[in-house]
C-alpha cells in the first residue's frame, strides 16, 4: 500500500492550486495533500504535489490529475508498507555534492 507520493506535475491555470488540492484530498485513501508551485509560465504551472493516506491509489490519483487537464511529468517518491520510512542524511550524500 502506498503511504506517500510525491508528484512532479503540469497543470493549466484553471483549475486553481486549492480546486485540485481539493480534489485529490477527496479520494479514496487520501488523508492530506500539499500543491506547491514552484514555476509559473503563460499557460501551465509546474508543481511539486506530495500525497499521504493510509491506502493512496496511483490510478486514481493520476485519473483525477488528468480529468482536471494536468500531466505528471515524474513520480519522484513514494513511500509504500506499514509505515513511511523517513529519508536520512549519510556520508555518501555529501560526497555526492562535491
Amino acid at each position: 500500500m502506498i503511504r506517500r507520493i510525491v508528484l512532479d506535475v503540469l497543470k493549466p491555470h484553471n483549475p486553481s492550486v486549492v480546486e485540485v488540492s481539493e480534489a485529490l484530498s477527496h479520494l479514496e485513501g487520501v488523508e492530506a495533500v500539499n500543491v506547491i508551485i514552484y514555476e509559473i509560465d503563460q499557460q501551465v504551472e509546474n508543481a511539486k504535489i506530495i500525497i499521504a493516506g493510509s491506502s493512496i491509489d496511483f490510478e486514481n490519483i493520476k485519473k483525477k490529475l488528468e480529468e482536471m487537464g494536468a500531466t505528471i511529468h515524474s513520480v519522484d517518491e513514494v513511500a509504500a508498507g506499514e509505515r513511511i520510512v523517513e529519508e536520512v542524511k549519510t556520508p555518501q550524500d555529501r560526497s555526492a555534492r562535491i
